[in-house]
């Protein structure tokens, strides 16, 4: 058993408590993870607000990295002292969508010994799979991936979910291909992000919409062609004048916005697909017409995690950041400790925020 120290919900939609807990030790196909550095993400958020339900107390954090410091029995690819990266992607490896290649939605429910006691004996929901708002965690080893010894963790933890996210939904999803028109509602961490898959990918255009002027500029940096400001009236057509009435091949909604799901279609070429990136609230709904998506042969798809699969994007995104071509340092807003996280969680939720890290 392992005493940490972790950021503990209590109260949905109040800030965080730092108390000690125990983590237990890593059992089967596990391994413990000492923290140095864990993202703050709206995911996080959503949660410590109430809204998507969950149980409590808890501790939340799904983006993080760090190094190994026990395994449990069944545990032969990583040893202690390895860098690893550590994320919410729990896969058995062995359901019908594990099998086809689809990881992140692994339909196994092996129950799980609860990992971590509060003080009082009461035990904490580890949510997301993860706990990683803590100096430790014990994680099953499907929810790692080996890290170069020299890459800065408060950059690699990005990689966790933020980037995977992003850069998922357009090569892996959304499979865009050289040439196309790509449009991304909202330029915040997740947005930047599907911004920069999308240049990769070679798109012919990469036009960012986003509520702020200055978040555009950072669009530009990360490689986004256009800026766009959702706040003008009908900004669908300042992308029909950019794009010379084309409009948008593939469409990325990195917010949690209904209003962006429910004018997504205004932006999309006839048989155009938008991708459901960004996640609302439980309960929210949107409205559409669905004899203009069906005349127009149009779709809309939802991405998680940006179907990623750790053992396949991870190195060739670590490859891509040592070469220059992926953008991880820039993404970095802030730089919080532990007792700061409230504080962290809060310039997060003002929207100004590219991402902010926790060191640990």
């Amino acid at each position: 058993m392992t005493k940490v120290k972790a950021a503990i919900c209590r109260e949905f939609g109040r800030d965080l408590t730092i108390e000690e807990v125990t983590l237990r030790a890593p059992e089967m196909g596990e391994v413990e993870v000492k923290l140095d550095a864990v993202a703050i993400c709206h995911s996080d958020i959503s949660y410590i607000d109430g809204g998507w339900g969950g149980t409590l107390p808890a501790v939340y954090g799904h983006e993080a990295a760090g190094r190994i410091t026990a395994v449990g029995p069944g545990v032969a690819s990583y040893e202690i002292g390895q860098k690893v990266l550590v994320t919410l992607i729990k896969s058995c490896g062995t359901c019908a969508p594990c099998a086809s290649g689809a990881p992140v939605y692994c339909a196994g429910s092996e129950e799980e010994t609860p990992a971590i006691t509060l003080a009082d004996g009461t035990a904490a929901e580890k949510a997301m799979n993860c706990g990683a708002f803590a100096e430790a965690a014990v994680v099953h080893q499907s929810q790692i991936a080996p890290l170069p010894d020299d890459m800065a963790s408060d950059v690699a933890c990005l990689l966790a979910c933020g980037v995977i996210t992003g850069m998922g939904a357009v090569i892996n999803t959304a499979a865009v291909r050289p040439g196309q028109t790509v449009v991304v509602i909202g330029a915040g961490g997740v947005g930047l992000n599907a911004i920069q898959g999308a240049r990769v990918a070679g798109a012919g255009r990469i036009i960012a919409v986003d509520l702020s002027e200055e978040k555009l500029e950072d669009a530009k940096e990360f490689g986004a062609t256009d800026g766009v400001l959702a706040s003008i009236d009908a900004p669908w057509e300042e992308v029909a004048r950019i794009t010379g009435g084309t409009m948008a091949d593939a469409l990325f909604i990195t917010v949690g916005a209904i209003p962006a799901f429910e004018k997504a279609w205004n932006y999309l070429a006839r048989g155009g697909v938008a991708y459901a990136v960004g996640m609302p609230h439980v309960g929210a709904e949107a409205r559409y017409e669905p004899v203009n998506v069906a005349s127009a042969g149009q779709g809309l798809i939802g991405s998680k995690m940006g179907d990623a699969v750790l053992a396949r994007d991870i190195p060739w995104m670590v490859d891509m950041y040592a070469q220059g071509r992926l953008k991880l340092d820039e993404l970095v807003s802030g730089r919080w400790r532990l007792d700061q996280i409230n504080e962290a969680i809060a310039d997060t939720k003002s929207g100004t925020a590219r991402r902010n890290v926790v060191i640990l």
